[in-house]
């Protein structure tokens, strides 16, 4: 069942790409490029930090877990729990240089 989804799904993306390919001739493309692009930009935004804050409380609830499971293996559950909090959060600073891009 999951790979028939899979493969359903990996097909109406590929069917999907050639019509996002298409850009709209004339002042259609003035039209749209005014308010959607920073506003779109603004949203996609805001689910990436979203998501990443939800991405970090998980990783510090389960350093924090771990470490009272096993407190003599405090030392490297911190420094995992630091690089894992370091690669989300750069994460969502990429995010915001591609908003910034594309809006600017």
């Amino acid at each position: 069942m999951r790979k028939t989804l899979f493969v359903l799904f990996m097909l109406l993306m590929l069917f999907a790409m050639p019509a996002l390919a298409q850009t709209p001739g004339g002042d259609a493309a003035a039209a749209a490029k005014g308010w959607a692009v920073p506003i779109a930009a603004g949203i996609g935004f805001g689910i990436a930090v979203g998501l990443a804050a939800l991405g970090q409380g998980r990783v510090a609830a389960s350093a924090c877990e771990s470490m009272a499971r096993n407190p003599a293996g405090r030392a490297g559950i911190q420094l995992f729990l630091i690089f894992g909090l370091a690669f989300i959060e750069s994460l969502v600073l990429f995010a915001f240089v591609i908003v910034f891009i594309k809006v600017v």
